[in-house]
């Protein structure tokens, strides 16, 4: 006969006894609370008696290991288990069942049948409680002490990753715990993103700056309209092209029909960006209104080549200028992104096929050259914005794949000051010996193209040869525009 309370006295006792003094997180307490939420979500889960008693057999050895070692310590908790449960009245199958539980707690998880669940529930419930912060505190210096972190801000990285990446199995904790989850992992994002930005007293200076871009970038795409395209009958792609095409079909004001033709997609950025962009844009393209409305119509050159290239490039600079102001000058992205919600094309093929009709329109009314000299407009008009926008800072995804992953993380977030990702991998299967091979970390970071020369000096430093590989990235998921502000 299984006799739980016996067993349960005698291992918390020795537990209390001879645990380490640095275990800060997984001490006594915490073995009483995943005994408790295992209790909970097993009465709820509708567990039979026998296994509700092995479910808390289990979370009663979870952390036993920490007995004698920190690294691995499930498979040492599942052999104490094994040694000792037998003299309290547990036959095999159910000492057998109690260890493949403690097992399943080593993370990433994998449970494979309900009581696995629940216990991988029970001993990461606090997650989803309103206490996380208060314990998580208490799970750093541990951490810290065995060297698996260094840092604060690893230790923040690590968790929005953790958080982020998981998911309670049981219906009964996804209920109770889910909500308040996502609410901590909401406040570690903030907490993370204002660890990385300016300080408050730099605000009001951040502000001043954006309104200097706005200002400067409004003057500049003014100038580009009224010194180089209007004069010149040239266009450009996106509203700023249709804008242009109306004004010379109709003979409309283009001052207005900048406007007009930007509001409903500063509308639907509201919804689908964020309030503060589309403000900012609004702002944005009423300041545009009044530059062309005051600015004179100027022809700066007639040689259609000067023309594009340097009208496409004040247009670049002024459109680019203000999405580094956190803004836009033009509503054709939002429009790309809305579509996308809705079709299965890409934002770049979508932006593609409508400015292939204001190129094609151009054509047919104003002749093939004036359409191919706006093409080159645009394109010059894109490049510039790329370049203005992402500057020397264009990022580069890099990734990495060494045996000595450890200390390449540790220099990569603590020397290089740079968040990583990491994936479980296997390296090897190299010709002629195929069948050899060993587990791995990838590592996978985000740096700008002037950093790239100085992560690879960092990890060669520490492993000669490490496989380093890196890719631009063009165009992350989620987004409406490249742009340095958070909408």
């Amino acid at each position: 006969m299984i006799e739980y309370e016996r067993v349960y006295a005698f291992v918390m006792e020795k537990l209390e006894r001879e645990l380490p003094d640095d275990l800060t997180y997984h001490h006594t307490g915490h073995t009483r609370s995943v005994i408790a939420d295992a209790e909970h979500l097993g009465i709820a889960e509708h567990l039979s008696e026998e296994d509700l008693i092995l479910l808390k057999t289990a979370a009663l050895f979870h952390d036993a290991g920490y007995l004698e070692q920190y690294s691995g310590h499930e498979e040492r908790s599942s052999q104490l288990a094994a040694k000792i449960l037998p003299d309290f009245g547990y036959n095999q199958n159910q000492i057998a069942s109690v260890c493949r539980m403690i097992a399943v707690t080593r993370l990433p998880s994998t449970p494979s049948d309900l009581m696995d669940q629940i216990i991988c529930d029970a001993d990461l419930y606090y997650l989803g409680t309103e206490e996380y912060t208060a314990l998580s505190d208490k799970l750093f210096p541990e951490m810290k002490k065995y060297g698996i972190l260094k840092t604060r801000t690893e230790w923040l990285l690590k968790q929005v990753e953790f958080l982020s990446a998981h998911k309670f199995h049981t219906g009964t904790a996804i209920r109770e715990r889910e909500v308040q989850k996502q609410k901590n992992l909401k406040q570690l994002k903030a907490k993370l993103e204002s660890g990385f930005t300016t300080s408050k007293g730099s605000k009001p200076l951040e502000i001043l700056q954006d309104i200097l871009l706005t200002l400067t970038g409004v003057f500049f795409a003014g100038y580009a309209l009224k010194g180089f395209l209007v004069p010149n009958h040239f266009f450009d792609g996106g509203v700023t092209g249709i804008s242009l095409l109306v004004h010379e079909l109709y003979q409309v004001n283009l001052a207005v029909v900048i406007v007009l033709l930007n509001v409903p997609f500063i509308l639907i950025s509201f919804f689908s960006v964020g309030s503060r962009f589309a403000i900012r844009t609004f702002l944005s393209v009423i300041l545009l209104g009044l530059c062309l409305t005051l600015l004179p119509e100027m022809a700066i050159t007639s040689d259609k080549l000067l023309i594009s290239i340097f009208g496409g490039a004040f247009l670049g600079i002024g459109i680019g200028l203000i999405m580094r102001a956190g803004a836009a000058l033009d509503g054709i992205e939002v429009l790309a992104l809305y579509t996308l919600k809705r079709t299965s094309f890409t934002i770049s093929e979508i932006i593609l096929g409508i400015n292939v009709m204001i190129f094609a329109i151009a054509a047919f009314k104003f002749g093939v050259e004036t359409a191919l000299y706006s093409i080159l407009t645009y394109f010059t008009a894109t490049r510039c914005i790329d370049y203005v926008v992402e500057g020397i800072q264009a990022f580069t995804g890099v990734t990495i794949i060494s045996g000595k992953s450890e200390q390449i993380k540790y220099k990569l977030v603590n020397d290089l000051g740079r968040g990583i990702t990491v994936y479980k991998g296997e390296r090897g299967f190299l010709p002629g010996k195929f069948e050899i091979s060993a587990d791995c970390d990838i590592i996978f970071t985000v740096i700008t193209r002037l950093e790239l020369r100085k992560l690879k000096n960092l990890v060669y430093n520490v492993d000669p040869n490490a496989f380093v590989f890196a890719n631009t990235i063009k165009e992350a998921s989620g987004g409406v525009i490249k742009r340095r502000h958070h909408h």
